[in-house]
């Protein structure tokens, strides 16, 4: 059995369990309390070990179960890292757009508001009906050509920094700023794909015909602490759409 640790570092935990899971929790709890930045690295393993009053060999078991887990990742060489969830291609797996590799879609916004959250909204963000949350309408494009039009919505008065800044000022991958404007980490999504027709108003901005086959894709995105942080409807010509998918 690992000796106990009289670390401060592990004052807050529980002492009925094993050393071992109660650094475990206490790094969970650092990460999720956004500790580390996307570009900051944890503490060397002997410097980690150190502080929990732990071996090396204990902590590098902490981190290889979190590391296993999704929570961090391990770079040989330059350290571990807390792990940032990569959506920025999610979505275009599904649409026959070029592009070159690490290519980022152009965005354009093209409304901002702030409403009362609709019953399907409201669901989705854990929040009550007509609970005040900011929309976004946006367009997304590769090459200037239109491929994407989405409806996101966010929980306030988390979101308020996103309402009060510049248009101009918000990147093409909104991940990014919601870390940086309010230290806000996307962690994991669900995605749900269905069939729909286009409206007026979609159908002029993707240049089909209202009625026209469009695959939707809702989107629940969460923090690393399984908070609902985003809702997101997007559209794309189903003429475009493709699905594959190797079954072993």
């Amino acid at each position: 059995m690992t000796r106990a640790s009289s670390s401060p570092a592990l004052a807050q935990t529980d002492q009925r369990l094993p050393l071992h899971a109660r650094v475990k929790d206490d790094l969970i709890r650092r990460v999720r309390a956004n500790e580390w930045g996307s570009t900051t690295p944890l503490p060397p393993e002997s410097a980690l070990a150190e502080e929990y009053g732990i071996s090396v060999g204990t902590l590098r078991r902490v981190l290889a179960e979190l590391a296993a887990e999704g929570l961090l990742e391990r770079h040989q060489g330059r350290g571990t890292y807390v792990r940032r969830a990569t959506f920025q291609h999610s979505l275009f797996r599904f649409f026959r757009m070029h592009g070159g590799t690490g290519q980022t879609p152009g965005s354009r916004i093209l409304a901002r508001n702030t409403q009362d959250a609709p019953a399907e909204v409201a669901k989705a963000l854990n929040v009550e009906e007509s609970s005040p949350v900011l929309h976004l309408h946006r367009l997304r494009l590769w090459d200037d050509t239109p491929f994407l039009v989405e409806d996101i919505w966010l929980p306030l008065p988390q979101f308020q920094p996103i309402a009060n800044i510049a248009l101009d000022e918000l990147g093409s991958l909104l991940y990014p700023e919601y870390e940086s404007r309010i230290g806000l980490i996307i962690g994991s999504a669900t995605e749900e794909l269905s069939v729909t027709q286009a409206p007026g108003e979609q159908a002029a901005l993707l240049n089909c015909q209202a009625g026209d086959p469009l695959v939707r894709i809702n989107r629940i995105a969460r923090t690393h602490t399984g908070d609902v942080a985003e809702y997101r409807e997007s559209y794309g010509l189903a003429s475009s759409f493709r699905y594959q998918v190797e079954i072993n």
